[in-house]
């Protein structure tokens, strides 16, 4: 049988050709449709929260990490500092300061526990 006729390689092709397709259809679809093309208000209003759920996704499970295994214990480094981080920015609002105390928890707990 030939590599070309597997199955498993047709398989492969189709779905990166139907991921790409969708890809390209969902993405050129607001500038074919332009202003013709409105959403729901309550998809608009579910779409506002789509960046702060991405960030969450993808710091989240590094933040519960350490060393390969997720560790909800204060030798987190990870965790400290985004504690920390959280505790300052609440009451302060300042990104610098917060990036400043996330910074120092996690170094703290790195380097001296």
């Amino acid at each position: 049988m030939s590599a070309a006729l597997d199955p498993q390689v047709l398989w492969t092709w189709a779905a990166i050709l139907g991921v790409a397709a969708t890809t390209v259809i969902t993405r050129c679809s607001f500038l074919a449709l332009g202003e013709r093309a409105k959403l729901p208000p309550v998809v608009e209003r579910g779409l506002r929260y789509a960046p702060a759920a991405a960030l969450a996704a993808l710091v989240v499970p590094d933040v519960l990490s350490w060393d390969g295994a997720t560790r909800l214990a204060l030798d987190n480094p990870k965790l400290v500092g985004a504690a920390v981080a959280i505790a300052v920015f609440l009451p302060t609002r300042s990104m610098l300061a917060t990036i400043a105390a996330g910074m120092a928890g996690y170094t703290v707990v790195r380097l001296w526990f």
